[in-house]
């Protein structure tokens, strides 16, 4: 080696630490001079507020680089923490690449829980396990709680394991352990024994020599709180501390950094407080927005230069976000030419919305784009239904990120085996799906038996299940159980010949306790469920029956499921973050979708704040443009309701927006202009809640919906009635002309001359 040459990092960070490089390293060129800062920061607490796009994965492998190259610290003396294992693998990659090499003995470079699970198993004996424990499963602790449940004679129907198992992994995340659970949300479950079940819970899981996730860090938490000693060799160990992601951290995860940092280690946290969106499952803003109280003099570098979005995409996502309070503060810039202003668009429904989407995305693809580059961001899982029905219309390739098709998710597959065994009584793979779902009671032996005389009879087993119960063959339980869903079956199916598919479909979905079991589940994905079987309700109305509709879904169904090529991308907004899309498609930007009433009726402003978080992570993965639509009129529970554009719309910097609006509503461009301001006054005004509050009372609108800005009165109506009768010649807004063929209340069956026959609320047309 040459006096001059350059020695590799690698060899200085396991030899012999007299060697110093000759020259700056590589790894260091090309940051901007934030990032090097964020790099080069090394000691005492930091705080690196990493705005979308801005090269936050570069920053932190580079820094844990710079500190293996500098010999700060051996690599099993930093302890650097990610959200997932893939993210810790990549990291580990790319610092290897970095300093020239692979990295060995970073066995402190993990998860939360992956980290977690090695201290544990280091002290395993003082948390009353044995260093073996096994780590179980979401299945096996509802197994779990179902039998603690269930010894304790508690009503399985009314107070649901499920639901027990969502608050105890909830006081987890919280760091309480069963003597910290409050009176108030003890008494929440089977009359006050939430506490009691909890540690009852816990007995079993030592009593196992087992441990959930949630264990994984509260009871290291607890270790750590009750041993000094260890906690001091920690401390001892680690020189060095990177979080990865910290607005994510939920309270147990930020009191176990907390404790392991000290007040004045060298940790160092990297994050987005604009990008925090994951309340729901535990997570806390707040963490990350008081780590100056903290940490008392961290250094806070603040990443801004975004490497991703044209300047008129930023300039509105960062004029949106201005509007929460809650924050730190920045604002991300980009060089360049300013690139094409965010398009908003009004359309009448969500039909409508999906078609102009598909025909966007076709015209995109024809001047060279591709599919793959395309994303459609929506806020909730129900609005895929309208977009994939329409994607396989056309024969538009796409996949689902995050999550199955619509048709493919469990809920909606387990509602389908209800109707295909109404519709066919011999489909025994229906039957077989749903026989104890929801719990009835109906166990694996009795099904087995249940197959036994099917085959001795030859017959289907909705037919044996009707003579079955007959017989002294089954247990008194699961004899009651099929002899009530045997009959459940039997009057559907006569119902099904009177009643509309889809009030069948209602019918069978409350009857069944189906959708109880939903509304009892407390887990953060129950809501979207529920929401997803009120899609599937509504997508049948296009049907003209239950058959045509079974048929319609397998079909679609047996489509190519090939995931790879040129393909369109579908997923939720939160399904989206840390991705990132040329073209960036954002329907159903209305206000009670997006934000959510649900999340702001539940958490008021902070709910409303972490939906804009959402919004401007939505705007901020794509690069080149970026379309906005909301939809005049929404079916919402099985009825048209006329929507306001979302407030976020009206919080878009004008300069970095061009709005297109039909003329049919909101008096086109001019009026939509107009009128925001009104809009604006509407969000948060008492009526305004009480329209959204009464949804789920039957309210109406009392005109076509919004065809003026005034229209945003409540009225009720008595849907009984109707002003219409068989032979009356109709107008309306989307169809235009027609005559009344049917009337049942105030469902019109109206023949549009240029539309075809259309079903139809009274509200919605005028005289001709």
């Amino acid at each position: 080696m040459t006096a001059n040459s350059y020695q590799d990092p690698l060899d200085s960070a396991f030899g012999d630490e007299q060697k110093v490089p000759a020259r700056e390293p590589a790894y260091l060129s090309g940051l901007n001079k934030e990032q090097r800062e964020a790099v080069e920061a090394t000691e005492g607490p930091v705080l690196v507020l990493a705005g979308a796009g801005t090269g936050k994965t570069r920053v932190l492998t580079t820094r844990l680089a710079h500190i293996l190259a500098t010999h700060k610290a051996w690599p099993g003396q930093i302890l650097a923490v990610t959200f997932t294992n893939k993210a810790a693998r990549e990291m580990k990659e790319r610092i290897g690449t970095l300093i020239g090499g692979v990295v060995e003995g970073m066995q402190w470079l993990g998860t939360f829980h992956s980290i977690g699970a090695r201290m544990l198993r280091r002290h395993a004996e003082l948390a009353g396990l044995k260093s073996n424990f096994t780590i179980i499963d979401a299945d096996d602790q509802l197994r779990l709680m179902k039998q603690i449940v269930e010894a304790e004679n508690i009503d399985e129907k009314r107070w649901p394991s499920r639901t027990l198992a969502a608050m105890i992994d909830g006081w987890k995340n919280r760091g309480l352990r069963p003597e910290d659970v409050p009176d108030g949300e003890a008494h929440g479950f089977a009359f006050g024994k939430g506490r009691t079940l909890y540690k009852l819970y816990q007995a079993r899981l030592k009593a196992l020599n087992a441990a959930d996730f949630g264990d994984l860090l509260l009871d290291t938490l607890s270790l750590l709180r009750g041993h000094p000693d260890i906690l001091a060799d920690y401390r001892d160990r680690f020189r060095y501390i990177l979080v990865d992601e910290y607005q994510d951290t939920n309270v147990v995860q930020y009191l176990w950094l907390k404790l392991l940092a000290g007040t004045g280690g060298n940790v160092c946290v990297v994050g987005d407080d604009d990008q925090s969106i994951y309340a729901w499952r535990g997570a806390e803003v707040e963490n990350i927005l008081r780590f100056e109280r903290d940490f008392p003099g961290a250094k806070v570098i603040r990443l801004e230069r975004n490497y991703r979005s044209t300047p008129s995409i930023l300039g509105a996502a960062s004029g949106l976000i201005a509007a929460n309070k809650g924050r730190l503060g920045k604002t991300l810039w980009t060089e360049g030419e300013p690139g094409e202003k965010i398009k908003v668009q009004g359309v009448w429904d969500a039909e409508e919305e999906a078609r102009h989407v598909a025909s966007d995305a076709e015209a995109l693809h024809r001047e060279g784009h591709s599919f793959a580059q395309m994303a459609i961001l929506v806020r909730a899982s129900f609005q895929m239904r309208e977009f994939e029905d329409r994607f396989i219309a056309l024969g538009l390739p796409y996949r689902v990120i995050g999550g199955p098709r619509f048709y493919e998710r469990a809920e909606i597959r387990d509602a389908m085996a209800y109707l295909r065994l109404v519709a066919q009584g011999d489909d025994d793979l229906a039957f077989e799906r749903i026989v104890n779902k929801p719990k009835r009671g109906i166990g694996d032996a009795s099904v087995q038996a249940l197959h036994q005389f099917a085959r001795a009879r030859q017959v289907p087993l909705l037919a044996a299940a009707r003579e079955i119960v007959e017989t002294d063959e089954l247990p008194p339980k699961a004899k009651k159980a099929l002899a009530e869903l045997a009959a459940n079956f039997a009057r559907w199916g006569d119902t099904s010949r009177v009643l509309p598919h889809t009030e069948l479909a209602e019918m069978i979905l409350d009857e069944s306790g189906y959708t109880d079991m939903l509304k009892a589940d407390k887990s953060a994905d129950a809501p979207g469920r529920l929401d997803n079987l009120k899609e599937l309700v509504r997508s049948m109305e296009q049907f003209e029956s239950l058959a045509a509709f079974l048929e319609h879904v397998a079909l679609v169904m047996e489509l190519e499921q090939n995931e790879t090529g040129d393909r369109l991308n579908l997923m939720t907004m939160h399904a989206a973050k840390g991705l990132e899309y040329d073209t960036v498609f954002l329907p159903g930007w209305e206000e009670g979708l997006f934000p959510s009433q649900r999340t702001m009726d539940e958490n008021g402003l902070a709910g409303l704040e972490e939906e804009r978080r959402l919004a401007y992570v939505g705007i901020t993965r794509a690069k080149q443009r970026a379309l906005i639509s909301f939809a005049a009129n929404r079916r919402v529970h099985g009825s048209w309701q006329s929507a306001l554009p979302s407030r976020f719309i009206t919080e878009l910097p004008e300069e970095h927006v061009e709005t297109t609006v039909d003329e049919g509503f909101y008096g086109g461009n001019a009026g939509f202009r107009d009128n925001m301001s009104g809009f604006a006054s509407s969000y948060d005004s008492p009526g305004w809640k009480r329209a959204q509050a009464n949804k789920e009372r039957g309210y109406t609108r009392a005109r076509p919906p919004l065809i003026e800005a005034q229209a945003f009165t409540v009225q009720t109506s008595d849907p009984s009635a109707t002003q219409y009768a068989r032979g009356d010649r109709v107008f309306h807004q989307k169809f235009g002309y027609g005559r009344v063929k049917a009337v049942e209340g105030n469902k019109l069956t109206v023949d549009f001359d240029k539309a075809g026959e259309k079903k139809v609320i009274d509200t919605f047309v005028t005289r001709a």
